[in-house]
């Protein structure tokens, strides 16, 4: 497999093509899992014992997206390590403290300081632990890289800034139990090897797999898909984008759509296509008009239904009313087969196959001219979230420069916001390539 950048990842095996094309384009993809699977497997073996000297590891020609994953994999289990290490400094019944940072009668106020000082360090290392690797990745970006391994750090370091965030905010909320809500809310990769007397782990789509990538969020538990998406750029995660991460995963765990709702330029669509990529589940973006009819939709509904693809329709309002309607049978019927946990089911007349890994999502712009009101039952399939402009840009230190933080101020300072200009998503996005272009 090749991408668009140039990163080429082998199959396990070859594929021939002398069988009928349905067949040979069923064993592509099917090389495709394979060998992503293989490769993770490496990717996963090679990590090196000590997390802050991976740069080789790094550059070895592994696939982007498997190497960002694992990276997830391991910011995951040093933080879960951390955790269980103060759960077990707190459960220590000679202090007389239950939990660091609450006084109890039994224990002197000399104490409570001790305790509550020694019990956050482990979170204190691991904060500290994950800066290091963070210092090293920028070095190692200001240093001659070629055009794939410098997408690559990007999205790798957009990825660790945002694990940093975390750690300090789970700090800071005084989070001391893995079973913290400020914690199972986290877009968290585990991997659940195989072994004796090992258990496999149920999906929220009723698949077990064992000695896989796990995928959790809250009561969400996803497999990660293995769908080549190349070497590609992430989204920087804003607490916006974690609470929309957090509504479109509860929905998708419950069978249901995802609607990101408001104002043009605020990360719907991207928002939607970035969590696709930390599953990696290819999205398709459709962007809606008001020709439509249902036998188009419910074509594409057929397609996305036997593929296993998430569908992002962009301004989905604008489709008349009585389309829409018809829409909401269909996405209805595609619904009831996924929580019967169906293989085949009958569709628009004809049985087909079912992926049950099948996402509807649809984005909306309220108060525009020409945009309709969701019919009831339609609107009971999809779970909505409301988006809104940042006033804020964060920018992200995959530029590698030491004029990083003067970008920084000077995106703080013009991006405030102001009756003559629209300081949106798409504009921050030009602006940022702009700068990096400047810089290097």
């Amino acid at each position: 497999m090749k991408d668009h950048a140039g990163e080429v990842v082998k199959f396990t095996e070859d594929v021939m093509t002398n069988k009928p094309v349905e067949i040979w384009l069923n064993d592509i993809e099917t090389q495709m899992i394979s060998g992503l699977y293989d490769d993770a497997l490496k990717v996963l073996a090679g990590y090196p014992e000590d997390g802050t000297k991976r740069q080789e590891w790094l550059l070895k020609g592994y696939a982007s997206q498997n190497i960002l994953f694992v990276d997830q994999i391991h910011w995951t289990m040093e933080t879960e390590k951390a955790l269980m290490e103060i759960e077990g400094f707190t459960s220590d019944s000679e202090t007389g403290v239950d939990k660091p940072g609450y006084k109890t009668s039994s224990a002197s106020e000399e104490d409570n300081y001790r305790v509550t000082m020694k019990s956050v360090e482990p979170m204190e290392r691991n904060v500290k632990f994950h800066r290091m690797q963070l210092a090293n990745s920028v070095e190692l970006v200001r240093t001659d890289l070629t055009k794939l391994e410098r997408l690559q750090m990007g999205a790798l370091i957009v990825l660790d800034v945002h694990g940093i965030t975390v750690i300090e905010n789970l700090v800071s909320d005084k989070c001391y139990a893995r079973n913290d809500f400020n914690w199972s809310k986290q877009l968290r990769y585990y991997w659940h090897a195989d072994g004796e007397g090992v258990e496999p782990v149920m999906t929220s789509g009723g698949t077990e797999i064992i000695d896989d990538c796990v995928i959790r969020q809250t009561i969400a538990t996803f497999k990660y898909s293995y769908e080549y998406l190349g070497n590609t750029p992430r989204l920087v995660v804003t607490p916006l984008t974690d609470k929309c991460y957090l509504t479109l995963t509860g929905a998708l765990h419950l069978n249901y759509g995802g609607n990101p709702a408001g104002p043009a330029g605020t990360g719907k669509t991207e928002t939607t296509k970035d969590l696709g990529k930390a599953l990696a589940v290819p999205v398709i973006v459709f962007n809606c008009s008001d020709g439509l009819d249902y036998k188009i939709m419910g074509r594409f509904f057929s397609g996305l239904a036997q593929a296993g693809c998430w569908s992002c329709f962009d301004e989905f309002n604008r489709i008349q009313v009585e389309v829409l309607s018809v829409i909401a049978q269909q996405m209805l019927t595609i619904t009831q087969a996924v929580r019967q946990r169906k293989d085949v089911f009958e569709f628009l007349g004809q049985k087909i196959p079912l992926n049950r890994r099948f996402g509807c999502f649809i984005t909306m712009n309220p108060g525009y001219a020409g945009r309709t009101e969701l019919p009831d039952n339609l609107k009971s399939l999809f779970r909505p979230v409301a988006m809104m402009v940042s006033v804020v840009v964060t920018v992200p230190l995959c530029m590698g420069s030491v004029y990083a933080p003067i970008v920084y101020r000077i995106f703080k300072l013009i991006c405030q916001p102001t009756h003559q200009f629209n300081w949106s998503q798409p504009v921050i996005l030009i602006m940022n390539d702009c700068f990096e272009d400047i810089i290097h």
